[in-house]
């Protein structure tokens, strides 16, 4: 793994711990404040928020500062967010900590795929999103210990400011910044790669937010549910370490919509709690190559500045963070949790229908 390759991988592997241990900070959460977790919706808005900004802010940035610049920023961003979702006792302090994590992580999402390029830029960034993954399974069981042990699960989110505040110390100045070049993409395609982005993050954190409140309504205890909660991580770090299934020239994106389908159907249709973390597992197998994949692809597009494309992709991960957590948040409360988890199905059919003028996803490994 190259050195790049390394802070790339502290960097999102924190992020990992702290957006997988989203779902269960709110439910959490929710009981300490007494609240219900669909009030609590717009802890996950203000991460989306965070996003929105830098999507915009994000080719200024770019254009002014070094790279590693930017890293380290976003690195202490998320560290000072996390420590305040992790230590709040009112909702503001929460609140305003969600949006820390998101503009600090939308910091080190923007520049992830710009220092990752290349032939090979889909399977490092599947390889270091899988290392995401895997501290992101630590996350939930974290939560669900420590609030076994009678203090606020929460506490356990202070375990990503050390390798934040590792990474801000190693992030150099390298990177020069990222001088404009003419646009010459055509617009239909930037808006598909952008759709196809916001589709897969849609999925994904519809469980990343949910999957713990979900099986807290099947009865089980409340740390019981945050343990339970790590099957959807586990699901995904194994999905991404795997990496993307290429087969009979079929794109990867059909095999992994097909995992994520069966797994959501088994959320939905079960209300016992082995059969629910069963569904979260399989889903996760099938989410996890959803978003590098097409990530990688909308970064790859020919023709336009590389640093609008990542602001792009902030832009619509920002987007389907705020709204595909906050309709189920909206179903749940209109029908239940349980019937509302079948929001992935039809945003899986229309992330295959928009990809299926794509030629076949080929992922390169590197040398």
């Amino acid at each position: 793994m190259s050195r790049v390759d390394l802070r790339i991988g502290l960097a999102l592997s924190a992020l990992g711990f702290l957006l997988a241990g989203l779902g269960a900070s709110i439910a959490v959460l929710a009981r300490d404040l007494g609240k219900s977790t669909d009030q609590l919706a717009i802890l996950s808005s203000a991460f989306a928020v965070g996003l929105l900004i830098v999507a915009v802010i994000g080719p200024l940035l770019l254009r002014s500062f070094h790279i590693g610049t930017v890293l380290r920023a976003g690195s202490l961003l998320c560290a000072v967010g996390a420590a305040a979702l992790a230590l709040a006792h009112g909702f503001a302090v929460a609140v305003a900590g969600g949006l820390l994590i998101g503009v600090g992580g939308a910091l080190l999402v923007l520049v992830a795929p710009l220092l990752l390029h290349g032939p090979t830029a889909a399977a490092r960034l599947t390889r270091v999103n899988a290392v995401s993954s895997a501290t992101g399974i630590l996350a939930p069981l974290a939560i669900g210990g420590v609030d076994a042990l009678g203090a606020t699960g929460r506490i356990a989110l202070l375990a990503a400011v050390p390798p934040l505040l590792v990474l801000a110390a190693l992030a150099g100045s390298g990177d020069a910044p990222i001088h404009e070049e003419a646009d010459r993409a055509p617009a239909g395609q930037i808006l598909k790669g952008w759709l196809r982005v916001v589709l897969a993050v849609a999925v994904e954190f519809c469980f990343v937010v949910w999957a713990v409140a979900r099986l807290a309504a099947t009865g089980v205890p409340m740390s019981t549910a945050a343990l339970l909660g790590s099957a959807f991580p586990i699901g995904m770090a194994a999905g991404r370490a795997i990496g993307p299934i290429n087969w009979r020239g079929w794109s990867p994106l059909v095999p992994a919509a097909l995992l994520a389908t069966t797994g959501t159907l088994l959320v939905c249709l079960f209300n016992q709690p082995a059969a629910v973390a069963a569904g979260l597992l399989i889903a996760g197998l099938g989410v996890a190559p959803l978003y590098p994949l097409n990530i990688a692809a909308l970064v790859a597009i020919p023709g336009i500045n590389p640093a609008r494309l990542a602001a792009l992709g902030a832009l619509a991960s920002g987007t389907a963070i705020l709204l595909a957590p906050t309709a189920l948040a909206a179903l749940a409360g209109w029908l239940d949790l349980r019937t509302a988890f079948l929001i992935p199905l039809p945003l899986l059919a229309i992330l295959w229908l928009v990809s299926r003028d794509r030629q076949p996803v080929r992922v390169q490994e590197p040398a």
